[in-house]
């Protein structure tokens, strides 16, 4: 492994003092720039954060297009990846990463596989798998763009590496169910923003279609135990989403009766 890529890994964080070190560290010597943008962390994410970079600032924003897109810009590399503070990188992922930033290929980014541990188990089916996204990719070719699942549009050709990264998107159960709580908020706060209106519909077919799409079709119930969990907590996520709208549009005075 070469040192000092000519690459810039870039992460945003708030309170992630249990998971970004070892985020950090998988690439810490690796590359020519680390650049970590925190939203004001008080669990002593910066401090971590401090050790393995001196690339660390503050930038407060709600959008996290926002904040991703300003990590992007700090970084000064022509190549750029981003991680989570949650994520890790492979030997595996990284050789091959190496092969495409220092050689001259035709693709301007790269979708990237991620593979899911939760509650102990990989995840290997329903809606958590495949699990795959531009990560990798040329700065002045990559934007970020949406709302609260804001991603990377590359304008080129897009490729996909054949190794993975590795993710803990929860710590535990109680980690998991304060996540959904404030995503299916943010995410109804974002439909409300854009003028979407809710319907009943949304409520009451959408979880159902889950469970059977992600549980039964995509196979989640091989994942046993943790894939009940999964599904369970994405039907909630689901309903709850639509019914904060409702809530939303109800406090405002736009719900229908």
């Amino acid at each position: 492994m070469m040192p000092g890529l000519p690459l810039s890994v870039y992460m945003i964080t708030l309170n992630n003092a249990t998971t970004i070190e070892k985020a950090l560290a998988s690439v810490y010597g690796w590359v020519e720039e680390v650049v970590v943008v925190d939203s004001d962390s008080t669990d002593g994410t910066p401090t971590i954060a401090k050790k393995y970079t001196a690339n660390y600032h503050r930038f407060m924003a709600t959008s996290q297009r926002e904040k991703y897109q300003h990590a992007q810009d700090l970084c000064t590399s022509p190549w750029v990846l981003f991680i989570d503070a949650d994520e890790w990188l492979t030997s595996e992922v990284k050789q091959e990463i190496e092969g495409i930033v220092c050689g001259n290929g035709e693709h301007d980014g790269f979708l990237v596989e991620r593979k899911n541990f939760f509650l102990g188990k990989l995840i290997r089916h329903g809606g958590w798998y495949p699990d795959h996204e531009i990560r990798l990719y040329k700065k002045d070719k990559g934007r970020w763009e949406g709302g609260l699942h804001a991603k990377v549009a590359v304008d080129g050709k897009v490729g996909k590496l054949k190794s993975y990264y590795m993710h803990v998107p929860y710590a535990d159960i109680s980690h998991q169910i304060k996540t959904v709580d404030r995503y299916s908020g943010a995410f109804a706060e974002d439909l409300f923003g854009s003028s979407h209106h809710f319907h009943l519909f949304n409520m009451v077919m959408r979880p159902p279609y889950r469970f059977f799409a992600d549980y039964i079709i995509k196979g989640g119930f091989l994942d046993g135990i943790p894939g009940l969990i999964i599904i369970v907590s994405t039907m909630y996520y689901v309903f709850m989403k639509y019914a904060r709208l409702w809530d939303l549009e109800r406090t405002n005075g736009r719900v229908q009766e």
